[in-house]
Parts: C-alpha cells; sequence; structure tokens
C-alpha cells in the first residue's frame, strides 16, 4: 500500500494530543480518519475528518477501517496516560497501553501498513542521572506507565526486524496549552493536569494542590519540560514526512530545553489571567522524579523540528483562551 496516498490513522485522535494532531495533518492536505472508543476522548474534537468510535481491542472493526479508508500509516495516540493512576492499579495500563497496542501492531502487519508514529513519554527514563536526557540515556522507568511506553518501543523494534515494520517514537512529558486558534483544547474529566487545575483553582474552585516542596529543585517543587500541544503535533508531522521519505526507524526526545517548576507554572497563570491561584501543599505523589527534561537536539538535527510557542506565559494564554471560551470544555462529559 502506497502511505504517500493512504489516510492516516490516528488512534486516540479525540484525545487531548491527537486531535491536535489531527487537525495539522488535514491542515497539510492530508486524508484522516479517528479511531477512539470515547473513554476519555471528545466527539466534539473530531472536527475535520472521520471518527470511527471503537476499542482497539475489536480487531474486525480494527481492520475494516484500514481497508475502507486505504490506511497508509498510523499515529498511535490511544493509551491510559497517568502516572499516578498506574502506580496505584497497574492492571489496566498493561491491558490498554501493551496488549492493544500489539493487537493493533498485528493488525498493521497483516494489512501491510508499515509506517507508525508513536506517542511515548519522557517516562521511560525514570529518574534521570543527566539533564537534560539525551537519547543515549538509560532507559529505567519508574511507574508501570513508563514501563507500558518503554516496552512498546522495544516491540516496534522487534516488529521492524521480523515484519518490517517502521516507526518512530516521540518521547515527550507534559503536554500543555491549547489549539492556538481556539478551535480544541484540553477536556479532561476527571481533570489531572497542572494548568487546567490551576485555572479552576483561580476561578474559585478547590485550591490546587501541590505535590511535593522539598525536591531538590531551587523552589522545591517538581522540575518539568512544558511542550506546547501544537508543537508536539507539528513534531508527529515531521516524524510521518521522515518515514514516509524512506527514511529510517528512530526514537527521539521532545523538549524546549527550559524546565519550569511547578511554581514557575502558577506564577505564570496568575500573570496571564489576572487572578490569584489558591494552592496548598501535599504529599509527594509516588513513581514522580523530581527533575524530567529532555533535550530535542536530535529531532532539530534530524528532522527541523523547533518549538514555536515555550514560554510558560505563551503556552498558558493558548491554554486560558481555550478554556476561557469553553468554561465546561467540549460539553459532552461531566465525570470520569
Amino acid at each position: 500500500m502506497d502511505a504517500e496516498h493512504g489516510a492516516i490513522l490516528v488512534t486516540g485522535g479525540a484525545g487531548y494530543i491527537g486531535s491536535h494532531a489531527a487537525k495539522a495533518l488535514v491542515q497539510e492536505g492530508r486524508r484522516v480518519v479517528v479511531y477512539d472508543n470515547l473513554s476519555a476522548g471528545h466527539r466534539g474534537a473530531v472536527r475535520w475528518c472521520d471518527l470511527v468510535v471503537a476499542d482497539l481491542h475489536d480487531t474486525a472493526t480494527l481492520r475494516a477501517t484500514i481497508r475502507d479508508y486505504r490506511v497508509g500509516a498510523v499515529m498511535h495516540f490511544a493509551a491510559l496516560a497517568s502516572v499516578g493512576d498506574s502506580v496505584r492499579d497497574p492492571s489496566p495500563y498493561y491491558r490498554e497501553n501493551l496488549e492493544g497496542t500489539l493487537g493493533l501492531l498485528r493488525v498493521m502487519v497483516g494489512e501491510g501498513v508499515r509506517p507508525i508514529i508513536f506517542s511515548s513519554t519522557a517516562a521511560v527514563f525514570g529518574e534521570p542521572t543527566e539533564t537534560p536526557i539525551t537519547e543515549a540515556h538509560d532507559t529505567r522507568p519508574i511507574n508501570p506507565y513508563g514501563e507500558t511506553k518503554l516496552a512498546i518501543e522495544r516491540a516496534l523494534g522487534h516488529f521492524e526486524r521480523a515484519y518490517g515494520l517502521q516507526s518512530v517514537a516521540l518521547r515527550y512529558f507534559n503536554a500543555a496549552g491549547a489549539d492556538p486558534q481556539g478551535e480544541i483544547g484540553e477536556d479532561h474529566r476527571p481533570e489531572a493536569h497542572l494548568i487546567p487545575l490551576a485555572f479552576e483553582a483561580a476561578r474559585g474552585g478547590a485550591p490546587l494542590r501541590v505535590f511535593g516542596e522539598d525536591y531538590p529543585t531551587p523552589d522545591g517543587t517538581c522540575l518539568r519540560d512544558y511542550i506546547h500541544v501544537s508543537d508536539l503535533a507539528g513534531a508527529h508531522v515531521l516524524a510521518l514526512r521522515h518515514l514516509e521519505a524512506g527514511g529510517a526507524s528512530r526514537r527521539y526526545n521532545l523538549g524546549n530545553g527550559h524546565p519550569f517548576s511547578v511554581k514557575d507554572v502558577i506564577a505564570a497563570v496568575e500573570r496571564v489571567t489576572g487572578l490569584r491561584v489558591p494552592w496548598m501543599p501535599a504529599a509527594r505523589r509516588e513513581g514522580d522524579p523530581s527533575v524530567l527534561f529532555a533535550s530535542s537536539a536530535r529531532i532539530q538535527r534530524d528532522l527541523g523540528w523547533r518549538p514555536s510557542i515555550s514560554s510558560p506565559d505563551e503556552i498558558v494564554q493558548t491554554a486560558w483562551r481555550w478554556h476561557a471560551a469553553h468554561p465546561h470544555g467540549f460539553g459532552d462529559r461531566t465525570e470520569g
């Protein structure tokens, strides 16, 4: 099958990052079909292409979708993604992230689809021994979420050697912000991400909980690499072009090179919104490294990727634009 003329299957494309990637692909003139079970995604986030509502474990529907849409490549976002939840209850992470992905890979091989862009995570590294983290850093996950993502990365290599599968795995940590045009944004129920939780607190909700003030960092709170969601989407598009042009399989870290602490982000929210963010200290979360940020030198060199929205204020501004205009998110879900 000629990937250059086939549709792109975006699994988890009704979710936060996947929907931004789907939009970026459509803007590239690509044919896109989103495949999502809507357990965490939203119909309203799929605005530019067809949506197939089904689960990755439903291999018959997955196979039929690939055939019906003449899919030539896959972008794979569908996954459970909470570090804390993965520690408390790892079983669903192995079923959804690992087993679900293996089923997808088997169907791809059976249908002759070779390129896949995989949404991985910096959590594959665990507690870093040096920063910024390069691709050469040891991979020693400290939570089941990172373990499942690393297992998939390893499986991709085996599937390439055995079946000719081509892949690019993109490792990033904290996706943040929203579509600069304000058409889609972040809507998790329950919400677990820092910036939207800070908005909720600023608008009269429960005080924001800051998990740990005793980390070995300048202000005692975790340091993280916040990458704008549209920059992540752009990296996925570049990775797809790379594979379609005959490029070799790769593993790339994505980071802006400048980590920000939880308190840095709170200060940015206060500057952008003009509102105070009430917060309260809480115990550290099990499985949370103190510092996590990545070097993106390799993908910058190989694919020409550069983050275009990188300061905390710029990232928060796009997120605030979306949340202020959509106080109830996509309006299709009230809980989990």
